[in-house]
């Protein structure tokens, strides 16, 4: 009989622990691009919107350098510690933001945030504890947490700075960062060691250089540096278009609600047709081309409200579909031994894309206004389309396990080469002593009736 397609008890608890445990690390990201820009006006630097932009940023800055390093670190020596050290780094440089009143201790405070650089180590535990065919489950939870995490950050950003102030926003942060650990320790499930140890690969250089020039993985990369660029250069602009527009910031997250649900309800369609690599591809292309056909008409939606809401309507349709695909590839791309690595690259180069996008974007808006911002999103956005006709996404195997009957050495190798002959068969192994076949299989093409007849068949 073939295993089970359904998550595991185990799966199922590393996944929602850890989509939750990225989505409080996201959250220091995104509660403040609502309220920061408008704030920062009142604090000394403030009115440098090149600053501001480095103070929105700067998280991300050190959440680029340090990726790498911590994704090799949590190869080494294990997840969980690289975790609750990236988790204490976070929490005290939210504390630093919080008592901070000038805008360069407010820029230290978020380096400091952003030296917590934990996400590879948790798509890496994630990746760990789960089967193959449920990884992109797994990585679509944490995808999908993402966008709700931001979707909660703007809508209960304007509420909480009229409760507690940014300062407020910036200690609760780091509060709840110092909740997790405990979360992490009683939760999250510890990676069976043999599995640890497999993934304490060589590493080294020679691994790095290996995963940062692999074509597939460079578009990839490239994808969600310009992903996160354009949203952060964009939150630049939008705070002040709504207030221009004549709504006061506390009002703000009347937009973001709605435009928030209605953009998870239209990307439902997307991720549940998205079954096979030629789908996938399809609906990848089709956001990227969405993001770019919507920033195109940004200049002109921007002057009121109603029109501004459509325009993110059009934009988070389409990232929340690429936020859940582009960890999923990556996983399922990078190699095995280098999983780890193959993460924090991407990782780092998502949050490079966090810095960049941000200080760019306030140096384009004090100069040319949102004009500026759009110019800089629609370009790279371009390029990224450009590149995506080039991708080629895997095919998404299932494991499947197969009872035999009992079979000599011979048998057993001959039936592993009919199995491995038939369509949809990507990998089989036939262990004659534990009477068991495993067989990696791609569901498109894969007819399980001509597995059955060849076990049955014997030799």
């Amino acid at each position: 009989m073939p295993s089970s397609e359904k998550m595991s008890a185990r799966e199922l608890r590393a996944s929602i622990g850890l989509s939750g445990l990225f989505g409080l690390r996201m959250l220091g990201m995104f509660v403040i691009l609502p309220v920061f820009a408008i704030y920062a006006e009142s604090l000394p630097g403030g009115d440098n919107l090149t600053l501001v932009g480095i103070a929105i940023g700067a998280y991300g800055l050190t959440q680029a350098i340090l990726q790498i390093p911590f994704g090799w670190w949590s190869d080494r020596y294990g997840r969980k510690p690289v975790i609750y050290a990236g988790l204490l780094i976070f929490a005290v440089g939210s504390f630093i933001a919080a008592f901070g009143h000038h805008i360069h201790v407010i820029i230290v405070g978020r380096v400091l945030q952003g030296a917590g650089a934990i996400s590879a180590a948790v798509v890496a535990m994630a990746a760990d504890l789960t089967r193959d065919e449920h990884r992109t489950k797994a990585m679509a939870m944490i995808g999908s947490t993402i966008g709700a995490t931001f979707a909660l950050s703007l809508v209960a950003s304007p509420w909480l700075n009229r409760m507690i102030g940014v300062p407020g926003i910036f200690a609760l942060t780091g509060i709840l960062a110092l909740a997790a650990m405990p979360v992490v320790y009683g939760v999250v499930p510890d990676v069976p060691e043999a599995h640890d140890r497999q993934a304490r690969g060589p590493g080294g250089w020679a691994e790095f250089w290996r995963v940062l020039k692999d074509p597939q993985l460079m578009r990839l990369n490239y994808g969600i540096l310009a992903l996160h660029a354009v949203l952060m250069a964009l939150f630049i602009a939008v705070p002040f278009s709504l207030r221009d527009a004549g709504m006061a910031v506390a009002d703000h997250w009347k937009v973001y609600l709605p435009v928030m649900l209605g953009s998870f309800a239209l990307m439902i369609p997307a991720i549940i047709k998205a079954r096979t690599a030629t789908h996938v591809r399809r609906i990848f292309i089709g956001s990227v081309a969405l993001l770019l056909i919507g920033h195109a008409a940004l200049p002109w939606l921007l002057g009121s409200v109603w029109l501004a809401a459509f325009a993110l309507l059009v934009f988070f349709t389409p990232f929340n579909v690429l936020e859940a695909c582009l960890p999923s590839l990556i996983t399922r791309i990078a190699p095995a031994e280098a999983k780890g690595t193959a993460i924090g690259v991407f990782t780092s180069i998502q949050f490079l894309g966090t810095f960049l996008g941000a200080a760019a974007g306030g140096y384009l808006y004090q100069r040319w206004s949102a004009a500026g911002v759009v110019a800089l999103d629609a370009a790279l956005l371009a390029i990224w389309l450009a590149l995506s006709f080039g991708m080629r996404v895997p095919a998404m195997l299932s494991a499947r396990v197969y009872t035999i009957p009992e079979l000599d050495r011979n048998g057993a190798h001959g039936l592993t080469a009919r199995l491995k002959a038939l369509a949809g068969v990507h990998e089989a192994r036939v262990i004659a002593g534990e009477r068991r076949a495993y067989l990696k299989v791609d569901s498109a093409g894969f007819d399980e009736e001509n597995v059955l007849k060849l076990i049955a068949g014997g030799t």
